[in-house]
């Protein structure tokens, strides 16, 4: 298949923000695309949760925390971290901020776009709205695995482009999914999704 030219990929400086719940909203509205083996597929982000460094109890770098697991999260930001939830699910995270500050962002869902057909050989579902509508099936979806983590979104496996801007009436907060744990700040609102659109998660 043809790849399209990544016009308006988000630059490097764009992760940099010290303001990890701006970008959580930010990001709504823009593309994320990957192309494993020639195989392009693409979604726009409809659903992200935002995670804070060390003074979050629901981020996996609270109390400054280092683990072989969350050590991509101490990366500059502009690459992807992901790991796994459950032993199976392979989860995506936008790192953000300065290197050290371990801020991300799940991207918990998308609105299939390009290679609709790919997506549905991966998950083996029929029902687009099912493809990547949770964020472990978003990532089964685009082809991102254990193995992607680490990846620069500034390189052509996996990226992000511009794309229109979502009002903020469009856009609905919320507190974010299974982390009961956290105490109170598992009350955080720090979940954003687009109102009223059919492809986010369901719980």
């Amino acid at each position: 298949m043809n790849i399209k030219p990544a016009y308006n990929k988000l630059p490097k400086n764009y992760y940099l923000n010290k303001d990890v719940v701006f970008l959580a909203k930010d990001l709504l509205g823009k593309i994320l695309f990957t192309n494993f083996n020639n195989h392009l597929t693409s979604g726009m982000i409809v659903e992200t949760e935002a995670y804070r460094s060390m003074n979050d109890k629901a981020s996996h770098a609270y109390l400054n925390k280092k683990t072989k697991r969350n050590e991509m999260m101490y990366s500059e930001g502009g690459v992807i971290y992901v790991y796994i939830c459950y032993g199976i699910h392979a989860l995506l995270n936008i790192v953000t901020n300065q290197k050290n500050i371990a801020d991300a962002i799940l991207i918990r869902a998308i609105q299939p776009m390009d290679g609709v057909s790919i997506m549905k050989e991966r998950t083996l579902k029929t029902s687009i709205t099912d493809l990547a509508s949770g964020p472990g099936k978003l990532s089964v979806s685009l082809g991102i695995d254990i193995y992607s983590n680490g990846e620069k979104l500034t390189d052509n496996k996996i990226w992000i482009q511009d794309s229109k801007n979502i009002k903020k009436s469009e856009i609905v907060s919320g507190k974010r999914i299974g982390v009961d744990y956290a105490g109170d700040d598992s009350n955080l609102k720090w979940r954003f999704y687009i109102k009223e659109n059919q492809y986010i998660s369901k719980k």
